[in-house]
C-alpha cells in the first residue's frame, strides 16, 4: 500500500480539508476520497522526495504524543483542550501539523476516530482501531496508554535487532575499506617491484593484480552494474512477488529465521491481546493483527485462520498447524477459551516470545563477533599470502 497526502473539498459544504490516505495507486486513492464524500484537488505520494522523508513523524514523536494525550484525557480535560495543549507543547513540526489537523476536525464536530483516520500515514490500523474502540467504550485514556506501551515495546525490540546488526555491518565496512586500500596502494607496488626485477608474480598475487587492473580499467562498468542491480532489487521489492519473496526469505534465512518468527508471533499475540482487552471483536482483531505483522506470508496464515473462525471454528483450532504460527499460540488460545481470559493468555504468550527474542538477539550478538573475527582473519591471511609472502620471497632470493 502507498500513502498519499491529499487536498480535497467536502461535497456539499465546499470546505477544504487536508490529510493522508493509503491506497494501491493514485487512482484508487482518488476513488476512496470520493467514496468518503470528498472532491480531490491534489494527491501527492508520501516518501517520494528527500524532504518527505525528513518531515515524517517519528515513532518517538508518536509515543510522546500518545502518552501526553492519555494523561490529559485521563485527568478529565475535554478532547479539544487536550489536543490544543499538546500542540502548544510539542517541538516536532510534523507532529504539530498532524495534531492541529486532528484538533480542527474535532472542533468541527467529527469523532476522534474519524479525525485520526485521516492520517493513516502516521497512525497504524492497530492504533486507529484502539482509538475507535476506546472512544465508543469510554476508556479512551486506557486505550491510549495501551497503544503507547505497545509501541514502546515494538521500538525496543526493533532497536535490539538493529543493534545486533550494527556490529557486523561496521566490521564488513572496515574489511571492505582495508581490501580497497591494499588493492589500490600496496598491490601496484608489489607488481612494480616484480616487474623491475623481471620476476614472475606468484599465482595468487597475479589474481589480485588482475582484479586490481579490472577495477582500475572498468570502474565505471562496476558502478553501472551495481546501480542496475540495486535499482532492479528495489523495484522487485515493490511488486507482490518481490514482497512475498523477501517475506519468505526473512522467515527461512539460516541463523535469523527463528528470530524473525519470534518477532512476528510476539507482535501478533501482543496486538491481539490489546485489541481484545479493549473490546474489539475477534474477527476484527484477527484482521488488524494480521496486517500489523508487516509480512504478507504470515498475514496470509492469519487470514486463513480468520476465515475458519468466521465459519464457526474456535480460535485455537483455527490457528493450529498454520504456517509460521508457533505452537504456543493455539495452546494459549485454547486455555483462554476455557478460562474466558483470552486477552490475558495471549498476553502471557507475548511475554514468553518477547523474552525468547531478547535471548536470541543476545545470543546472535555473541555468535556474530567470532564469525566476523574469522572473516577478518581470512582476509588478512589472503592479503598476507598475496602481498607480503612474495616480498619475503624476493628478499630471500636476493640474499
Amino acid at each position: 500500500m502507498k500513502r498519499y497526502n491529499y487536498r480535497a473539498k467536502e461535497q456539499g459544504t465546499g470546505k477544504v480539508v487536508k490529510g493522508a490516505i493509503q491506497a494501491e495507486s493514485e487512482r484508487a486513492a482518488g476513488k476512496l476520497l470520493i467514496d468518503r464524500g470528498y472532491i480531490p484537488d491534489s494527491l501527492h505520494e508520501v516518501g517520494t522526495s528527500f524532504m518527505d522523508k525528513l518531515n515524517r513523524v517519528t515513532t518517538k514523536d508518536r509515543i510522546t504524543f500518545t502518552r501526553q494525550f492519555a494523561t490529559l484525557v485521563g485527568a478529565g480535560l475535554p478532547l479539544a483542550q487536550s489536543l490544543r495543549t499538546i500542540s502548544e507543547q510539542t517541538s516536532s513540526k510534523p507532529m504539530k501539523a498532524v495534531i492541529d489537523e486532528i484538533l480542527s476536525d474535532v472542533e468541527a464536530g467529527r469523532s476522534l476516530g474519524e479525525a485520526f483516520g485521516k492520517h493513516e500515514d502516521v497512525f497504524s490500523n492497530v492504533y486507529l482501531s484502539l482509538i475507535r474502540a476506546g472512544e465508543v467504550s469510554g476508556t479512551l485514556d486506557e486505550s491510549l496508554r495501551r497503544i503507547a506501551a505497545q509501541e514502546e515495546k515494538d521500538e525496543r525490540m526493533m532497536s535490539k535487532i538493529r543493534g545486533a546488526m550494527t556490529y557486523p555491518i561496521i566490521v564488513l565496512g572496515v574489511i571492505a575499506v582495508v581490501f580497497i586500500y591494499m588493492m589500490v596502494e600496496v598491490v601496484p607496488q608489489v607488481e612494480s617491484l616484480y616487474h623491475d626485477l623481471k620476476k614472475e608474480l606468484p599465482a595468487f598475487t597475479a589474481i589480485l593484480v588482475s582484479i586490481k587492473n579490472f577495477i582500475f580499467s572498468f570502474w565505471w562498468l562496476v558502478l553501472v552494474v551495481m546501480g542496475i542491480i540495486v535499482a532492479l532489487v528495489l523495484q522487485f521489492r515493490k511488486t507482490e512477488t518481490g514482497k512475498r519473496f523477501f517475506a519468505n526469505f526473512k522467515l527461512n534465512v539460516p541463523l535469523f529465521n527463528s528470530l524473525f518468527r519470534l518477532l512476528y508471533m510476539a507482535r501478533f499475540t501482543r496486538t491481539a491481546q490489546i485489541l481484545l482487552a479493549t473490546g474489539v471483536s475477534v474477527l476484527d482483531t484477527m484482521k488488524i493483527s494480521g496486517e500489523a505483522m508487516n509480512n504478507p506470508v504470515v498475514e496470509k496464515s492469519i487470514e486463513a485462520a480468520s476465515e475458519e473462525v468466521q465459519s464457526g471454528k474456535a480460535l485455537s483450532v483455527a490457528l493450529k498447524d498454520k504456517d509460521y504460527v508457533l505452537v504456543m499460540v493455539p495452546q494459549m488460545a485454547a486455555i483462554g477459551e476455557q478460562s474466558g481470559k483470552m486477552d490475558e493468555m495471549l498476553g502471557k504468550a507475548a511475554q514468553v516470545f518477547e523474552d525468547e527474542l531478547d535471548e536470541k538477539v543476545n545470543m546472535l550478538s555473541t555468535m556474530i563477533e567470532p564469525v566476523m573475527m574469522v572473516c577478518m582473519a581470512l582476509l588478512a591471511g589472503g592479503l598476507v599470502g598475496g602481498i607480503l609472502f612474495p616480498i619475503y620471497s624476493l628478499v630471500n632470493e636476493i640474499r
